[in-house]
């Protein structure tokens, strides 16, 4: 068997692997995490505008919460990406203000090549990109301080997916942080066998 298909056998083997007590922190995390930032985000952006970008978050919050091993979602790239991609959006946005059929599209193909070569890939950072470009008028008018509730919510997301994702046992979030592991380890988080890999790896 090729590493290829043994890999894909072990990704769907976790996908089907139910757990009742790791499956229901993940649902209250993501719970908890879109909630708060729906909450606060009412408070200053429009409906329309509030959607848009809750949708994004709600794409984050799938993979923060229940794809968090991923690389894709790891603090640099959850962080690089939606500030690249905020960015992006907002720059093109004041470029071509007035055309839509170029912003858009420019938007989301700089934003996916920023990110691919800083290496802070993350998916939703495309829509991040797109929101920006065809926001509303509140949205170009806030110009580049609409990063600031981009970055916000990405936060948010983040603090409460280190509190619930690493209630469970061997899995750790973020997956590198030593910081993270040792508080798991005195928290008895973590296997021994699992921590003395991750050692022999360090």
């Amino acid at each position: 068997m090729s590493n290829t298909e043994s890999n894909f056998l072990t990704f769907l083997k976790t996908q089907f692997n139910f757990s009742p007590r790791k499956d229901l922190l993940l649902y209250l995390g993501a719970f908890i995490g879109v909630g708060i930032v729906a909450f606060y985000q009412s408070f200053f952006l429009s409906k329309v505008d509030n959607l848009f970008l809750i949708g994004s978050m709600g794409a984050t919050s799938t993979l923060i919460y229940g794809a968090f091993q991923s690389p894709l979602v790891q603090p640099r790239n959850l962080f690089g990406g939606h500030l690249i991609s905020a960015f992006v959006g907002i720059s093109v946005v004041k470029i071509f203000p007035d055309s839509i059929f170029i912003a858009a599209p420019l938007a989301v193909a700089t934003a996916i090549f920023l990110m691919q070569v800083t290496r802070t890939l993350h998916p939703p950072g495309g829509a991040i990109a797109l929101i920006c470009a065809m926001g509303s008028e509140k949205v170009h008018e806030m110009g580049y301080l609409f990063i600031l509730p981009v970055l916000l919510g990405a936060f948010t997301l983040f603090v409460v997916a280190l509190v619930f994702n690493n209630l469970n046992r061997n899995m750790q979030y973020p997956v590198k942080c030593k910081f993270i592991t040792r508080i798991r380890d005195k928290m008895g988080l973590n296997d021994v066998a699992s921590t003395e890999v991750e050692e022999k790896k360090g």
